[in-house]
């Protein structure tokens, strides 16, 4: 069976989804402003939700289509096939939102959509009303530019939930960005990698399970597993599948270091729960003392800025003393996301390339230093 799925996505990591849907074996891969499209079979929805590093969800494309009035809504919805998916017993609860669009009122197209769902089962199951007592399959909608679009999530938890961060500090940053950041900096299962700023370790982790090749969603579950037209065994090969990649036989390496201890300890008990202890190693240590252990290595870090944790005069100090420990040296790159427009001015030097991500609704820059 081949199903049309959406991936919707932090602005900037299209490309990195698109490229990693391709590798898992993905068809008709298509990159759009911030989301992806592709089809594939029920192993593909499974193993793009236990895979990708870098996607926020796995959606089911019902349909799409324009709607500038209620009735139009009403009757284009109640043309979608919803019961290919949507059982008997089955509930289907409705959200959404809409931007820019004649149809600005979300409660009354969320009422109006759910009623046309509700009649388009009532005519091919031939039932008055349905008990909604089944397995949850979570109805979302878009109305982007008078052009609405209904999905099937099948997720459930953000795809950014790994399992193993059960505790943060402050401001943590989310695993999807975090991996994105070390695909940035092409983390292969040979690179030693820093973060001197890392919070509750989120970047070397991701950094490790991207080096060993561990699926990220490995230990998780997903919405889609109590879908009734998805069989058992798919979620069980595909979980077998990802377990059989994986590979701790190489040199990878990565140090974390915070100035506070009490972060670092959750770092630790992070590493253990996403099961890459051994190839992450924690200390206390302020960034001013930062030290290379490694002839060859590659620093990611998301330093405190004046929106997050510091005021900007802070800031600006850690910037200077990152610019002149992070010297320029072959074998050597540097990743800081940061959201300052006066980043390289206190860094002391320009970037070699830089990439617009968004580190949750703030606008950053990725900042490469590699020459």
């Amino acid at each position: 069976m081949s199903i049309n799925f959406v991936v919707p996505c932090l602005m900037g990591l299209e490309s990195l989804i698109a490229d990693e849907l391709k590798e898992i074996g993905a068809e008709n891969v298509r990159a759009e402003n911030a989301r992806v499209l592709f089809s594939g079979d029920e192993h593909i929805l499974a193993r793009a939700n236990i895979c990708l590093r870098h996607a926020e969800r796995i959606q089911i494309l019902v349909g799409s289509f324009k709607a500038t009035s209620f009735e139009e809504l009403f009757e284009e919805t109640k043309k979608l096939p919803f019961e290919e998916w949507i059982g008997k017993e089955d509930a289907f609860p409705v959200k959404g939102y809409s931007l820019n669009s004649k149809l600005f009122s979300v409660r009354d197209c969320q009422a109006i959509i759910k009623k046309a769902v509700v009649e388009r089962l009532k005519s091919k199951y031939k039932l008055p009303w349905f008990p909604e007592t089944g397995a949850k399959y979570q109805l979302q909608f878009s109305i982007l530019k008078d052009v609405v679009t209904i999905v099937i999530d099948t997720s459930g938890a953000g795809l950014h939930k790994r399992g193993y961060r059960l505790q943060s500090n402050d401001a943590p940053i989310k695993e999807t960005l975090a991996a994105s950041l070390c695909t940035l900096a092409r983390i292969r299962d040979f690179h030693t990698l820093y973060d001197p700023m890392c919070g509750s370790g989120t970047i070397p982790i991701e950094g490790a399970m991207k080096a060993v090749n561990m699926a990220p969603g490995l230990h998780r579950t997903f919405a889609a597993e109590a879908f009734s037209n998805i069989p058992k065994e798919v979620w069980a090969e595909e979980r077998t599948r990802a377990m059989d990649l994986i590979n701790f036989d190489c040199s990878f390496e990565a140090f974390g270091s915070d100035i506070d201890a009490s972060t670092i300890e959750i770092a630790k008990e992070n590493a253990r729960r996403a099961g890459v202890e051994n190839k992450v190693h924690f200390e206390v240590k302020d960034i001013k003392d930062f030290e290379k252990k490694s002839e060859r290595g590659t620093i990611i870090c998301n330093p405190p800025y004046g929106e997050r944790l510091l005021d900007i005069k802070e800031a600006n100090a850690i910037y200077e003393t990152m610019g002149r420990l992070f010297v320029p040296e072959r074998g050597w790159g540097y990743y800081i996301i940061s959201p300052s427009e006066e980043f390289e001015k206190m860094y002391g030097r320009k970037a070699d390339k830089r990439r617009k991500l968004y580190n949750g609704m703030i606008k950053c820059q990725v900042y490469m230093y590699f020459k």
